[in-house]
């Protein structure tokens, strides 16, 4: 309804986003014009061998990013950080996850405890560029940040606007070079993004349009992609994807299907991608009956038929399976006796599961597990 526009909501977007191919050649100019001198990246071991695609010559650079990043990584980025004054953030979601924190943390001597959480973050003193090598998280123009406490194996969030990128450059090409199952997990995560928004409680319609054309990209090009890396039309539609599915999380944010994969990163290492896309077809079937019409047009854009609760699952979990992904969890390591334990810690993330569509209960979370096990 149109009314529910009457609903506020506010977007926030970096004041500059620079996207399409070759777009990333116009960085050291941005960084020339601004007269920052001492740039330092951030970056998982991959993109630290890639630098030079920068082209900004001799940089700095934490090239030691982990896949589930945890709270002693995010130390060591901002000791290693000291004394620059641009944080780049060069690779998939964890890299500019961790660079977000470094620019607000760096040269200010402080802890995660103490920024942690919404609004908490100073401003920054150093500035910040992102530069996504996956289509995936869409956090390159996101406020949000996530690392893992090892001690309570959970993730911290937090979220600023201060951890806002100056400048946020998506250049498609930069994707090429993704492998098919890393493709097909990214793809997946940006998704549920959009889908988890799309049917969230505080689902608004301006957000709602980002997240329909999102659902339907990634219907249309991710098989593709993840059948040809080279074909640059995909490449292009699923880095728009991801876009999207970033500025959904701004206003909106996710639901109960990364509540439920957040577990499976922070206690049995699992990518955050594969993470989501394992859970995606046991949330969207719980969820059904709540959001139906919003489902079928879901079901509708990734090219399987709606109907009951267990026809929606079986569809969602085919359009995975054909993407490559073995979708049963104890086929990635996770072992059957600690799916109690996954739910508990699932069921206590109140900022993400208190949105769903569809009030879960920890034995309803243990279940999703066991059917997706």
């Amino acid at each position: 309804m149109m009314t529910d526009l009457t609903q506020p909501i506010e977007l926030q977007f970096p004041p500059s986003i620079r996207f399409g191919t070759d777009a990333l050649a116009n960085l050291p100019t941005w960084v020339a014009e601004k007269g920052y001198e001492k740039p330092f990246v951030v970056a998982d071991a991959v993109n630290a061998k890639r630098l030079a695609l920068l082209g900004l010559g001799e940089v700095g650079c934490f090239g030691d990013v982990v896949p589930e990043p945890d709270i002693p990584n995010l130390k060591t980025a901002v000791q290693a950080a000291e004394g620059a004054d641009l944080i780049i953030g060069f690779g998939g979601g964890s890299a500019m996850d961790l660079a977000k924190l470094v620019a607000v943390m760096v040269g200010q001597s402080l802890e995660l405890s103490e920024i942690s959480g919404p609004h908490r973050a100073p401003p920054r003193m150093v500035g910040l560029v992102q530069v996504p090598t996956t289509a995936g998280t869409g956090s390159e123009v996101g406020t949000r940040a996530l690392v893992t406490d090892p001690e309570t194996q959970s993730k911290v969030a937090t979220e600023s606007r201060h951890m806002l990128a100056d400048l946020s450059i998506i250049d498609p090409m930069l994707t090429m070079s993704v492998p098919p199952f890393v493709t097909a997990a990214t793809g997946v995560d940006a998704m549920a993004h959009c889908v988890e928004a799309f049917t969230s409680k505080r689902s608004h319609p301006i957000i709602d349009e980002y997240a329909r054309q999102g659902i339907a990209l990634v219907g249309r090009f991710l098989k593709r992609a993840v059948e040809n890396g080279d074909d640059a039309e995909a490449r292009v539609g699923l880095a728009l994807a991801a876009f999207y599915g970033g500025v959904c999380l701004g206003p909106v944010n996710t639901t109960a299907g990364h509540a439920t994969s957040y577990p499976l990163g922070t206690r049995h290492k699992l990518p955050h991608g594969i993470a989501n896309a394992l859970m995606f077809p046991h949330v969207l079937a719980a969820n059904a009956a709540a959001v139906p019409e919003k489902t079928a047009i879901i079901c509708e854009a990734l090219g399987f038929a709606t109907g009951s609760a267990e026809d929606i699952r079986a569809g969602a979990k085919a359009f995975c399976a054909a993407l490559g992904l073995d979708m049963r969890l104890r086929a990635h390591g996770v072992p059957e006796d600690d799916l109690g334990n996954m739910a508990d810690e699932a069921h206590a993330i109140r900022r993400l599961l208190d949105w769903n569509p569809v009030d879960l209960s920890r034995y309803d979370i243990f279940s999703l597990y066991t059917n997706a096990w």
